[in-house]
């Protein structure tokens, strides 16, 4: 007895209105057409579902037992292709986003919440890492989308630009380099340079630098995260070099930025995504947000 919802809700339509009449305006087809899908119901259970005289329709002993299994099959249907319209329209959903430290704290918490605004369903995980972690989740499927700087070209992974960020100085705001202007990278010649560990993007850019200005600076500590750097620059251990896109998050500590050129340097952060992967419609709407928010960063 596998059951059509089409056949479902017809035999609800003669069941509620006893008429095969009205089910059938109901049901929008013919009479006689509502009349052969009720024959096929009745012969798949081997049983009458309606005593028919010429007054009235009314459900047998094994008609009210269906009617009351098909009222639960009906509610659970509607509310199964209610949930699909939701995932459809990306109103509900699993939404996973890998992101380097500095975008997951800055670009992206405005993004999420102009997203949630009409999404309050979807649920959002953030995996922050540094680039390669978050490499590795995207092309491993664990993150819907990657935020990191460009990535090298990858057979797995498609790479849309959203934003350049550049390089400056960071000190103390006691620090005789706390001015004003662009200064050059030779500044770290003679002083303590506080780096990012080794993996970074930062690390790697810094690094990069120092050899497109033919300084041999010795790093020191190599911190994984953007806060240690910040909190021992603050205490005096030396200066830094970092992404304008981190200020934020050393905003507390009163540090300085100053632009750094000879070389200019540019991070170029953008979103990655599995090539040949579908983005559902929720993550394409968080993707839209994110390259919005983007923009008031440029």
């Amino acid at each position: 007895m596998n059951f059509t919802p089409q056949q479902l809700a017809a035999f609800l339509h003669v069941a509620t209105t006893g008429s095969f009449s009205e089910a059938a305006r109901l049901q929008g087809v013919s009479q006689p057409a509502l009349s052969r899908t009720i024959q096929q119901m009745e012969s798949a259970v081997g049983q009458r579902l309606f005593d028919r005289t010429t007054r009235q329709v009314a459900l047998t002993p094994i008609g009210l037992d269906l009617r009351r299994i098909a009222e639960r099959l009906a509610a659970e249907f509607d509310s199964a292709t209610s949930e699909l319209a939701r995932l459809v329209e990306g109103r509900s959903g699993q939404i996973a986003v890998a992101a380097l430290p500095s975008i997951a704290a800055v670009l992206l918490p405005p993004a999420i919440a102009r997203f949630r605004e009409g999404r309050p369903d979807v649920e959002v995980t953030i995996l922050d890492g540094l680039s390669e972690s978050v490499l590795d989740v995207v092309a491993q499927g664990r993150a819907d989308l990657g935020l990191t700087i460009r990535p090298s070209p990858h057979a797995m992974l498609t790479y849309r630009p959203l934003l350049s960020d550049e390089f400056g100085l960071v000190c103390r705001s006691d620090d005789p380099l706390a001015g004003e202007g662009a200064l050059p990278w030779s500044v770290f010649r003679n002083r303590p340079f506080v780096a990012m560990a080794s993996t970074s993007s930062v690390r790697q850019m810094t690094d990069a630098a120092f050899l497109q200005a033919g300084l041999a600076i010795p790093p020191l500590f190599g911190c994984a995260f953007l806060g240690t750097t910040g909190h021992l620059v603050a205490a005096g251990l030396g200066i830094t070099a970092l992404p304008r896109l981190t200020l934020p998050l050393l905003a507390q500590l009163g540090l300085v930025w100053r632009r750094l050129e000879k070389p200019l340097m540019r991070r170029q952060m953008g979103l990655v995504t599995r090539t040949g992967r579908t983005l559902a419609p929720a993550a394409l709407a968080l993707q839209a947000a994110l390259e919005q928010q983007a923009r008031l960063h440029r």
